[in-house]
């Protein structure tokens, strides 16, 4: 695979995309279809792991995908965020910037911002805040961080739908992340449930009451949840506990269960 050629920023916005997976590659199709230049690399293209969307210019490093770009993309992994910066550095051109839509923590955006500073990168923090398949492009993003109104302004002409957030890169992690300990511990929480419910011939039934009971849910019952959990964390501790032992049992590991037990003691003992 041999590295791209220079390109002409203005002949069209130059773009680079890290990261090729479903993501990656969903939003690097819709950027092409609206008319953006797209250079791309992930490592596992070299083992045909992952496929290089149609159209998109592959690239044997991320130094060779982000030469000549106006705007990189970083969608691989939260784990590769930092490493896949410090590799391309060397090849960003002047007023370019990084944006990185990767699900990494605050801290780590926090340290990318920090170091796009040290060399003149501005460093945007975004966070998608639905599932990308079905979406593309249009999935809806936060930005935050240097240059966020610019990212947001480049993207929003090509189809995408980001709000701009007030404030230092972390911030629309954050906020995405807060919604991932309410919405993936809830899922979480069902599966399990579901599980032991299936080991004791009950899944029907309780599809059916978790169901209903997502249907009637509204702005109140976070207020109703939260008093009756701290009014009612003694009881509710015993009553997980017990719940525990029930999924052990039926042979199903009471992760969840057992989790939900201790937070409510640490509730109880006033933490």
């Amino acid at each position: 695979m041999t590295s791209p050629p220079a390109r002409d920023p203005n002949s069209s916005l130059a773009i680079a995309v890290l990261g090729l997976g479903e993501a990656g590659s969903l939003i690097a199709r819709d950027l092409l279809a609206a008319g953006a230049t797209v250079h791309g690399y992930d490592p596992k293209a070299a083992t045909g792991e992952v496929t290089v969307p149609d159209g998109v210019a592959a690239a044997d490093s991320e130094a060779a995908a982000v030469t000549g770009a106006a705007l990189v993309l970083s969608v691989n992994s939260a784990k590769a965020a930092v490493q896949a910066f410090a590799a391309a550095l060397p090849a960003l051109r002047p007023g370019a910037i990084w944006a990185d839509l990767n699900t990494a923590s605050p801290g780590t955006k926090q340290q990318l911002a920090a170091i796009g500073e040290q060399h003149g990168i501005p460093v945007t923090d975004i966070a998608m805040m639905a599932p990308v398949p079905g979406r593309g492009l249009k999935v809806p993003m936060l930005a935050s961080g240097a240059a966020a109104g610019t990212v947001a302004a480049q993207l929003t002409r090509l189809g995408a739908n980001v709000e701009v957030l007030d404030g230092q890169a972390g911030l629309a992690a954050t906020r995405k992340l807060l919604r991932s300990v309410f919405y993936k511990g809830m899922a979480a929480s069902i599966v399990e449930a579901l599980d032991a419910a299936r080991a004791a011939g009950l899944e029907e039934w309780l599809r059916e009451h978790i169901g209903e009971e997502l249907a009637k849910a509204d702005a109140a019952t976070v207020d109703r949840i939260v008093a009756g959990t701290r009014q009612h964390a003694v009881r509710r501790g015993a009553e997980m506990a017990a719940a525990a032992d029930m999924l052990t049992e039926l042979g199903v590991s009471p992760l969840m269960a057992d989790a939900s037990r201790a937070r409510h003691e640490r509730i109880a003992a006033g933490e």
